[in-house]
């Protein structure tokens, strides 16, 4: 609890304090995403039973893991649309949203493939505080999603950076264990995708926080 309370806090200090650098960024392309792009979207397709079977238990904890974290990151972005006051903010919250279904619906594809539960919408996830090792890295608190529904204009903009930076890095650490320990090839090529996209997107947001 004081953990949470503690990165609260200082989340809120810095939706108070941050100064938004809202420069254009220069490379603002579609590729961006909360969860990977491009070519991963080539794994939609139905698998063989041969490669379904060439799995193993990281890449379906993976696919469980990443379709909430990324249900997250859409509700994130969705409020964004008529609370964000940057045009950066706005433009790199529809990228998010863009790139978030087709990845959940690849997985949620392979789940069913290899006869694995696909989490449903909405369901509550277990140990979700920020300082919770059981939890998913990154996930914010029902807390903090409150907080966020309420900010307006630039506390919304400062808000939702720092948050999605800390999104994004649990992404990105989930995607790196993907890679090391996956076996199902199109699983971790998603993950290098994820790695690649959305630390660009950290960099970007920091630039936006004026951190860089």
């Amino acid at each position: 609890m004081s953990t949470t309370r503690t990165r609260r806090a200082a989340l809120m200090a810095a939706t108070v304090t941050a100064a938004l650098v809202l420069t254009a960024c220069g490379d603002s392309d579609s590729n961006s995403g909360d969860a990977g792009h491009g070519s991963s979207h080539g794994t939609s397709s139905s698998p063989s039973p041969s490669t379904a079977a060439a799995h193993n238990a990281q890449d379906v904890s993976f696919a469980q893991g990443m379709i909430p974290h990324h249900r997250q990151a859409l509700e994130m972005a969705e409020l964004a649309t008529d609370r964000a006051s940057s045009a950066q903010v706005k433009d790199l919250a529809a990228r998010i949203e863009k790139a978030q279904d087709p990845e959940i619906k690849t997985m949620s594809g392979w789940l069913k493939s290899w006869g694995e539960e696909v989490p449903e919408a909405g369901a509550s996830m277990p140990g979700m505080d920020h300082g919770s090792e059981s939890g998913m890295p990154g996930m914010m608190d029902g807390a903090d999603m409150e907080e966020l529904g309420k900010a307006a204009g630039k506390d919304f903009d400062t808000m939702f950076l720092t948050m999605m930076v800390e999104h994004h890095e649990g992404a990105v650490d989930m995607a790196e264990t993907e890679k090391t320990k996956g076996r199902y090839e199109p699983a971790t090529a998603m993950a290098d995708d994820i790695v690649t996209a959305q630390t660009a997107e950290i960099e970007e947001m920091n630039t936006l926080l004026g951190k860089d």
